[in-house]
């Protein structure tokens, strides 16, 4: 028997369009944990995907109507561009992706000048109303039992106000894949934007975050912002009649993929390559050119850690595997160029011949050569300010053969899963980084054993799967009758 129809909603969908040689315009499945799992619920259901259209191709497609693949069903949201600027290029980036992550440095910045508001009243909001405009029109023609709307992420919090005055009925999850920040953080927001915010999220009926941290951040901001009464321990809220459920999911990744990717040609072909070029050791970061991953300081704790062990010069280079992120928006682009002068900086200071050099900056799209590098690591820097996850802590162990160590940051949305396998750091702690470098490059091989194998056993037992599975349960228990109008 077929399930029940869903319609997951968010900014990027499951596939994009290009225009071939001929001139057709083709679709193409996108990439990534997020994508698979939720598209491969149209393998047991009708999956109805509404997302932006992001190309001329995406909006040509749109024009025509939803496309579809199989019981898949792609409905493509066009936007007026200057719109959409603000919307994701002002406001959700940096704006709300910097409060999330605790970039702003409070003393000089942010300025919620008139461009701010602007992109709040001319951006965020309208492209959120036209979301909410396509999920009413699919629920107003769904036939029989209303599906569940699965809303993802920061790009759609006001939608949910939004939906729930239209169709009362309706049941809707909203999932932030990001950390909610402390209450006095949202306070760089005017207080209507920050009350208008928690006040859509509470129109919702379940809310998923990634860790019980970020629920409890969740909970207190809301007590603060809104007339809700909270209940802490059974983690909900009561808000204008209603009951929301606030839940920690912590999204994993699909182990059997990254086996597949790991035995590819392509990957096979990057990591003899790598192995090629290796020094003795290496220690690995494969992250996105994004301020919260804090690939700056990480590039300066190791150019700490070899100025404490000079033995080291010449034997271990820093693999930095940096994916550009976001170079439409100044405070990405400044980053970018930190991120070459601190590299820089490293490889002046210590003596670089045509075998070795300390940072290794690789600054490119190239997917096979980041799993190449998870198998060759034998360390594994992962030391973000703030991270909604960081499924790289969870992927690269799955591939690696080398029994490389985890060094982890306390403030990544792994750690509470993963931590006690890893080695924990501060990620504003250069020494402390320096000094768990070294750790693990001396480590005994059964301790490196037995803390990959824990790793690994994790992610395993608690994969993607799971993680879909749970957001169904709650989908469940949020109305486990039908929903009809």
């Amino acid at each position: 028997m077929a399930e029940q129809p869903l319609l997951i909603v968010s900014n990027r969908g499951p596939c994009r369009f290009t225009r071939g040689p001929d001139g057709e315009v083709t679709a193409q499945r996108g990439g990534g944990g997020l994508v698979t799992a939720l598209s491969g619920l149209a393998a047991v259901r009708p999956v109805t995907w509404i997302a932006s259209a992001l190309s001329d191709e995406d909006a040509e497609m749109a024009a025509r109507g939803p496309y579809r693949d199989g019981d898949l069903t792609v409905r493509m949201v066009v936007h007026d561009r200057e719109e959409y600027d603000r919307y994701y290029n002002v406001f959700a980036n940096p704006t709300l992706w910097f409060i999330h992550h605790y970039l702003w440095g409070l003393a000089t910045e942010p300025s919620v000048d008139r461009n701010v508001r602007l992109a709040w009243d001319a951006g965020y909001v309208p492209v959120n109303q036209r979301f909410a405009d396509a999920v009413v029109a699919e629920l107003e023609s769904a036939e029989g039992d209303l599906p569940p709307v699965m809303l993802q992420d920061y790009h759609l919090f006001v939608a949910p106000a939004d939906i729930r005055e239209r169709v009362p009925e309706a049941v809707i999850q909203h999932f932030s894949h990001i950390p909610w920040p402390m209450p006095d953080y949202w306070r760089v927001l005017p207080p209507e934007i920050r009350q208008t915010i928690h006040e859509s999220m509470l129109a919702c009926d379940v809310i998923g975050l990634h860790t019980a941290r970020y629920v409890g951040n969740f909970l207190a901001s809301v007590a603060q912002f809104t007339d809700a009464r909270v209940d802490t321990e059974a983690a909900t809220v009561h808000f204008r009649g209603r009951t929301v459920r606030v839940t920690s999911r912590p999204i994993s990744v699909d182990p059997e993929e990254f086996d597949r990717l790991a035995a590819s040609e392509a990957v096979l072909a990057e990591r003899e390559a790598l192995q090629a070029w290796r020094p003795e050791k290496v220690v690995l970061r494969v992250d996105r050119t994004d301020p919260s991953k804090n690939v700056v300081r990480g590039i300066q704790a190791f150019e700490l850690f070899l100025s404490d062990h000079p033995e080291w010069e010449g034997r271990v280079t820093l693999l930095a595997k940096l994916d550009p992120s976001r170079q439409d928006i100044p405070e990405y682009t400044e980053y970018m160029g930190a991120i070459q002068r601190a590299a820089r900086t490293v490889n002046d200071r210590f003596y670089t011949t045509d075998d070795w050099q300390a940072v290794d900056l690789r600054i490119s799209d190239n997917f096979p050569e980041a799993i190449a590098g998870y198998a060759e690591y034998d360390v594994l820097l992962v030391n973000a300010i703030f991270d909604g996850m960081n499924l790289v802590a969870k992927e690269a162990p799955l591939v690696n053969d080398r029994d490389g160590v985890l060094i982890l940051s306390e403030n990544a949305g792994a750690h509470p899963e993963l931590g006690e396998h890893a080695l924990t750091v501060n990620p504003f702690d250069l020494q402390e980084q320096a000094d768990a470098i070294h750790t693990a490059l001396v480590m005994p091989e059964d301790e490196r054993r037995n803390r990959i194998a824990g790793l690994r056993a994790q992610v395993r037992e608690h994969d993607i799967t799971r993680w879909v599975e749970a957001l169904m349960d709650d989908l469940a228990r949020a109305r486990p009758e039908a929903v009809e109008r």
